[in-house]
């Protein structure tokens, strides 16, 4: 069966983590995609723990092994001329470009979209920068880490009378990368109805601030800012992560209307059922201290599963705050073949997160775990780019292939 994206080649120019996420989802949908690297500018992720064995090395990150599966690793270094003239070959032969450097940086290397589309000039290009690629803050540079709080998620993450706080992952990077691989998908569209190709200019930021939208509209309708409140919800009591019995076992619960709440208040206990302090939803929100103090007395003797357990067997949402551990074993996760084990060259067979989707008509895989760095540099330039062994071999003796 022919996969979605089959017979698309992408020249991928990103590095990190969101640029390499955006072009992951263009692989897991057959994509053809080629990851430009040097070692003389290693990526970040490929210098990042953890590292199998716990042994170090540049091939042997498992922050670089999952967020580049399925791909092809040119290597290139792109500070010399002859190596940009080995990029424009590659270019014209590829449908896409993806980079997430700062604004300009491409274009100060001899790569940017002006050039690059005289090389195809049906070429989708684009360009996931921090800021976008107009307007006065358009040359600052962004990090991942820096944009959770530069989209605005860490002023409604935290505790009341807290300060703001982090969300755990540098989010940014993961969202703007999804929001890229939509857009690339919906240029593709258009240049099938069209002919045409075009230049894509995502800012991370604005990906960020897109998914905070009741954050935004409390401001712009009431001109008030979200008071953080951990774990609650300003529409649902009880809502929030309540301790199990065992070391740091937590289950969330999440009751959210009357109905649900009759059900979940006869679980525990069936006079609150008609006490007076949770009869609605106004009244649990009065009493929400309380109401939190008797839910976990009910939750703090019982294992998390078992809780989960029973709450779902009477329809209300909950589940367990899993850990790394407890999702590598979930049989759920393992029943649907979500987890990929894929042989590397360095670092052996290891377990990596898959495809979150399935398709039923062209059904997406993994392909071949993540490339060791310049692992398909003569086969780019021989089978894709067209280059005899001659001039590969005055490639490689340049040093220009490094």
């Amino acid at each position: 069966m022919t996969l979605p994206l089959e017979g698309i080649r992408v020249a991928d120019f990103t590095w990190v983590w969101a640029g390499p996420h955006c072009t992951l989802q263009l692989a897991h949908l057959g994509a053809e995609v080629i990851r430009v690297e040097s070692a003389s500018r290693t990526c970040v992720t490929r210098l990042l723990p953890p590292f199998a064995d716990g042994q170090p090395g540049r091939n042997r990150s498992g922050y670089f092994n999952q967020y580049n599966q399925g791909k092809l690793s040119l290597a290139l270094d792109l500070k010399r001329s002859e190596a940009v003239a080995v990029a424009l070959d590659l270019v014209a032969q590829c449908d896409i470009v993806c980079e997430n450097f700062a604004a300009g940086v491409m274009a100060r290397m001899g790569l940017g979209y002006d050039v690059l589309r005289q090389q195809r000039p049906d070429l989708i290009m684009i360009a996931l920068s921090g800021y976008g690629a107009t307007g006065p803050e358009s040359d600052f540079v962004s990090y991942g880490p820096a944009q959770v709080p530069l989209s605005g998620l860490s002023s409604l993450t935290g505790y009341v009378d807290w300060p703001p706080m982090h969300v755990g992952i540098s989010y940014g990077d993961p969202n703007g990368g999804a929001h890229g691989a939509v857009a690339v998908l919906a240029a593709l569209l258009h240049r099938d109805r069209t002919g045409e190709g075009q230049y894509i200019d995502l800012s991370q930021w604005e990906t960020g601030i897109a998914v905070l939208g009741e954050g935004v509209l409390e401001q712009s309708a009431h001109g008030a800012q979200p008071p953080r409140s951990g774990n609650r919800d300003p529409h649902m009591a009880p809502h929030g992560v309540f301790r199990c019995a065992g070391e740091q076992r937590w289950v969330a619960i999440a009751v959210r209307d009357e109905a649900e709440w009759q059900r979940f208040a006869a679980l525990l206990d069936a006079s609150l059922c008609t006490d007076e302090r949770f009869a609605d939803l106004a009244a649990r929100k009065a009493n929400e201290d309380a109401l939190e103090e008797i839910v976990g007395a009910w939750t703090r003797p019982q294992a998390a599963e078992a809780v989960v357990e029973r709450l779902q067997a009477a329809r209300i949402p909950a589940s367990v705050s899993m850990n790394s551990k407890d999702i590598a074993e979930d049989p759920q996760l393992l029943a649907s073949d979500f987890f990929v084990h894929h042989a590397h060259p360095e670092v052996g067979t290891r377990l990596h997160l898959g495809i979150p989707w399935t398709m039923s008509d062209t059904p997406c895989r993994v392909r071949r775990a993540a490339p060791c760095l310049g692992e398909h540099t003569d086969d780019v330039l021989s089978r894709i780019i067209g280059y005899d062994a001659k001039r590969i071999a005055a490639l490689h003796e340049a040093g220009v292939l490094a």
